[in-house]
């Protein structure tokens, strides 16, 4: 298989069900949101030497290519998926968990701080920005598409455990926050 397969060469992509649709869909920009989520995430990874912090983000790389493979089929939830593809509530409960034991280790916010801190943790700030702006066009898309509601609280949640992760790697890391 090619890499390149001039399909799009005319600003149209094609889906999961082999529709093709503009490139610039509300569909594919909320994929595409996703997917720049993942990257990051990638990125962080890749910077950091916290083998517990590397493990979660790569489960949460796989759960995005989830949320982004449940965005690009127009029949989501009308065919049999493989079962990669879905988030659960349980999975949910699982992030909230992380939260709450990332939450335990970190001194409690008093005030507003600066995104930043050591690397790992600006890329994670970053990821959780561009995380927002996934949850924001996916909520965009709901106006015409049927969304999982628990796609969408999953997204929410997983911008709330990337803020965390980013203090706790800075934490790790022995980088202060800088209060605003």
């Amino acid at each position: 298989m090619k890499i390149y397969t001039r399909t799009g060469d005319s600003g149209e992509t094609g889906l999961f069900d082999g529709s093709r649709v503009s490139k610039a869909d509300p569909r594919v920009e909320a994929y595409g949101a996703v997917d720049e989520t993942n990257a990051l995430l990638g990125v962080a990874a890749a910077g950091t030497t916290d083998a517990e912090v590397r493990g979660i983000l790569h489960d949460l790389q796989r759960d995005l290519f989830a949320v982004g493979a449940q965005l690009a089929d127009p029949k989501w939830g009308v065919k049999p998926r493989k079962e990669k593809t879905h988030i659960t509530e349980g999975r949910i409960a699982e992030v909230e968990a992380l939260i709450d034991r990332a939450e335990a280790e970190l001194p409690p916010l008093k005030r507003f701080i600066l995104p930043g801190g050591s690397p790992v943790g600006a890329v994670l700030h970053l990821a959780r920005t561009v995380c927002r702006r996934a949850e924001r066009q996916i909520v965009a898309l709901t106006a015409t598409v049927a969304v999982s509601p628990v796609l969408l609280a999953y997204i929410n949640r997983l911008s709330d455990l990337l803020f965390v992760l980013a203090r706790l790697a800075s934490k790790r890391a022995g980088t202060e926050e800088i209060p605003w």
